[in-house]
């Protein structure tokens, strides 16, 4: 895209348009800027490293703690020594100090969430069994249209009957008023 916008820019100025060459250029030089970077942040690294491994020797979590707190303390932070007895210092178990053995203490909302779950199994169990109030009217719901497809289901043979007499009935007429 051309720089300077739509029009050109609010001073009437050309626009300036970057050639190919000129942005290949541009993006070998952010690369090596960045390889360079990287390659000082990776020898700062090793030489602090090696300062805070002659300054402390230490066990191998220790070590791993001090690295991780020298590279936080940035700017400012590094200068100057903060000793704020409210702020608690998480360190990280190891799998070995973990004990499985203790049973774990369910929060408030997992017990609630668990008792919710056993209270509606109980229900459903019930409730197929056809002991609580809900499954008892929806028996009886089911009984009264039993009884009632039965009756319509008696009637319309009824009627299915009568039919076939008053169909023979009229075969029987006819079948005289043509003799």
């Amino acid at each position: 895209m051309p720089k300077g916008g739509k029009k050109g820019g609010h001073k009437g100025r050309m626009r300036t348009y970057t050639s190919p060459e000129e942005i290949d250029a541009q993006m070998k030089a952010e690369k090596e800027r960045k390889k360079q970077e990287q390659e000082q942040e990776e020898s700062e690294g090793a030489a602090q490293n090696d300062m805070a491994e002659e300054k402390l020797p230490a066990s191998g979590s220790d070590e791993s703690d001090d690295e991780n707190s020298m590279r936080r303390r940035a700017g400012v932070e590094g200068l100057i020594e903060i000793d704020n007895p409210n702020r608690v210092a998480q360190k990280s178990k190891k799998v070995t100090q973990i004990e499985l053995e203790e049973p774990r203490q369910l929060s408030r909302r997992e017990r609630e969430e668990i008792e919710k779950q056993k209270a509606k199994e109980r229900y459903m169990k019930m409730h197929l069994a056809g002991k609580t109030d809900q499954a008892k009217a929806d028996l009886a719901r089911l009984a009264i249209i039993r009884k009632q497809r039965e009756e319509a289901a008696k009637k319309k043979e009824e009627e299915k009957k009568a039919k076939e007499a008053a169909a023979a009935a009229a075969r029987g007429i006819n079948s005289l008023s043509l003799k």
